[in-house]
């Protein structure tokens, strides 16, 4: 699909371009979440559409970066179209050729991840230290002061 066939209001939008200039990062608070946002300017042969860059991918892509919406949708904002990955839709980075070059460099986090080393499953001498002694297992004296003030009430008996 081109950028030029994009129309407000399109979902499942598989679109393929060049981030041409990226914008300042704005960082905002919803819900209590912090979140990130930045405008950029995605273009093909036949034009080009504003493209909203939430979170990780602010930092992930920069100018020039040939990237693929996947599932993506577009909407508009203040007489604009705008081109958004939004809650179901991701973006990779696209090669030459148009494959996805982002899951090359995921696939051995995950094999490093699956299998462990013996690195992992003996202790090292950082964890070794890190164990509780006989003699920090002891209580200290406050503690055991803590432990004697504190008095277990019964619950009252109450009458209907």
């Amino acid at each position: 699909m081109n950028i030029s066939e994009l129309n407000v209001g399109q979902g499942n939008v598989e679109v393929e371009g060049t981030i041409s200039e990226v914008g300042d990062v704005r960082s905002f608070d919803k819900f209590g979440k912090e979140l990130k946002v930045a405008n950029a300017m995605l273009k093909d042969d036949s034009g080009s559409i504003k493209l909203t860059l939430w979170n990780d991918d602010v930092e992930k892509y920069k100018e020039g970066d040939k990237i693929k919406m996947i599932n993506g949708y577009v909407n508009e904002f203040q007489g604009e179209k705008q081109l958004t990955s939004g809650k179901f839709g991701s973006i990779e980075k696209a090669g030459s050729t148009g494959e996805s070059t982002e899951s090359e460099a995921s696939e051995p986090v995950a094999e490093e991840a699956a299998e462990p080393t013996e690195e992992t499953t003996e202790p090292t001498e950082e964890t070794a230290e890190a164990e509780p002694t006989e003699e920090s297992k002891e209580e200290t004296p406050a503690e055991e002061a803590t432990e004697e003030s504190e008095e277990v009430k019964e619950p009252e008996e109450t009458t209907f």
